[in-house]
């Protein structure tokens, strides 16, 4: 059997999966310490199932822990910039678009060196040793010990950014090192500020792992640990101590393939209601929709692969207020009790009206005490019902690609404030275990890569590039933990850059396979 875990800003869901069967779940109130609440949500899933530890052959979890940090600004280290383009770019260094506060936390160090190349692999300048032993040692006179190296079309030849990698591990060995082109996608800016923000993040993510690992040896679980990606497939713990930016949004992704997965649904809209907020995603052949544009995260724009998701404040916790005086309409969210939903809410005693109010009292739910419900207006409970409606088909239709009613799978705690027949929806679909779907996806994950280069077809021919960017995507997806008997190349986007000399052609691959089965370490630490 496996666990999947999903750590949500209210509840941390545990699922309990052998082959597709759900064997149980359970959940737990989110805790500051992200451990604390892993370990009592599969602590309560073992013992109320009576799963014995052993029978568990692995964990897979899906936390915002990373992004929340970004969006807080806290918990990251200074940071330096090495950029290798001079002379070109030094109309837009690195940091030109970052908000003021992060930028204030990383330190804004900054390093414009020699070197970079053109789109087609030509030299923009020779890359310099000394400049850059001269930058390391200031690097290490500042006490910063995490460096994001970029350099100008390194997704097409990056042989610069490790060359640079090496020259600044010789200099000041320990040096915590993240390259550009191993994150992010072409465009310079986005993918410099990709690499940044896993570099600031990696201390961070070294403690997190470590802790994660520690909880698996407090509940006496002796499987490897997998971490959930933004395009809903599995990480290895190591590969997640190196490379935490890539959980950036994995709670959304994880509901949407959790969604397929429950639904039978390979197309459609799914709608994910949590305590606080709605998220709203499309699928495409089962795997969530990627953003086709530059993802802003905290205010930092970036180009790692994402996925499309709309998100508004539309919640089970969310609070709901009559109207009056000219405006008489009922207004839901976007404020919300959150994770104290169970002591605020009139269902539970509390004193707050709240969206699970206004379910229970409409008959959509049966939660907490409904005759607590019960005295409120009817006009203010539909007025309240009639909203939520509106404001989940209006999310829905702006995710739509065509005006043709779509299936509509919906997901999360918060389910049960979508009515049936919502409108634009060709059916309305809840799936059994709906309410822990996040988690459900983060157990059923596969293991995936993806590669985003330009290739110059006056080095090579286009079946020759096709074929390069396969195979170098699928062993990336075998470095990451897949089985290489399973890999399979899923999707292969092929755009001709005819405004470019040389026929150069923009190739992106993607390559999914089965999460490889990792002999357990002796110590109940995370396999790799």
């Amino acid at each position: 059997m496996r666990i999947g875990v999903d750590v949500g800003g209210t509840n941390t869901d545990a699922v309990a999966m052998s082959g597709n069967d759900v064997v149980g779940w359970a959940k737990a109130t989110t805790t500051p310490e992200v451990t604390d609440g892993i370990v009592t949500a599969v602590r309560t899933l073992l013992g109320s199932h009576g799963l014995s530890p052993d029978a568990i052959g692995a964990v897979m979890i899906g936390t915002t822990h990373f992004t929340n940090a970004l969006v807080e600004g806290r918990r990251l280290v200074p940071t330096a910039v090495v950029r290798l383009g001079l002379p070109a770019t030094k109309g837009l260094p690195p940091f030109i678009d970052w908000p003021h506060r992060l930028r204030a936390v990383l330190g804004d160090h900054v390093y414009l060196c020699h070197g970079g190349h053109e789109f087609d692999g030509r030299l923009i300048s020779p890359i310099d040793h000394e400049e850059l032993r001269t930058a390391a040692r200031d690097i290490a006179s500042k006490g910063v010990g995490s460096v994001a190296v970029a350099s100008v079309f390194s997704p097409v030849d990056a042989s610069f950014e490790a060359e640079a990698q090496e020259v600044l591990l010789d200099e000041v060995p320990g040096l915590d090192i993240s390259l550009s082109s191993e994150i992010g996608r072409l465009g310079l800016l986005e993918r410099e500020n990709a690499a940044i923000v896993n570099a600031c993040l990696r201390p961070l993510a070294e403690r997190t792992v470590a802790g994660l690992t520690a909880a698996l040896v407090q509940l006496g679980l002796d499987c490897p640990l997998h971490v959930s990606q933004n395009d809903g497939t599995l990480m290895s713990a190591d590969f997640a101590r190196r490379y935490p930016v890539a959980t950036f949004a994995s709670g959304p992704t994880n509901s949407m393939r959790g969604a397929a997965f429950l639904s039978g649904i390979r197309d459609g809209v799914v709608v994910d209601v949590g305590g606080t907020t709605s998220d709203i995603g499309v699928l495409v052949h089962g795997f969530p929709r990627e953003a086709s544009t530059a993802v802003s995260v905290a205010g930092v724009r970036t180009n790692f692969r994402m996925p499309d998701v709309l998100s508004m404040g539309l919640g089970g916790g969310s609070l709901v207020r009559p109207g009056n005086g000219r405006d008489d309409s009922v207004t839901v969210g976007p404020d919300s009790v959150g994770y104290e939903l169970t002591e605020r809410a009139l269902v539970f005693g509390g004193d707050e009206l709240t969206a699970t109010d206004i379910a229970t009292a409409a008959g959509m739910a049966d939660i907490g005490d409904p005759s607590s419900v019960g005295a409120l207006d009817a006009e203010v409970v539909s007025g309240a019902v009639e909203r939520m409606q509106d404001m989940l088909a209006t999310a829905v239709e702006q995710m739509k690609t065509s005006a043709d009613p779509v299936p509509v799978v919906v997901v999360g705690g918060g389910g049960v404030l979508v009515r049936d027949g919502l409108a634009g929806a060709s059916d309305t679909i809840r799936p059994d275990h709906f309410s822990v779907a996040s988690a459900i996806g983060a157990a059923i994950a596969q293991v995936g890569a993806e590669t985003d280069r330009v290739y110059s077809m006056a080095a090579m021919t286009r079946d020759e590039a096709m074929a390069e960017a396969r195979s170098v995507t699928a062993q990336r997806a075998v470095d990451t933990g897949a089985d290489a008997a399973t890999v399979e190349i899923t999707d292969v986007d092929e755009i001709p850059l005819t405004y470019l000399p040389s026929h150069a052609i923009r190739i992106r691959v993607k390559a999914v396979g089965d999460l490889a089965v990792v002999p357990c370490s002796s110590d109940g630490g995370a396999g790799t």
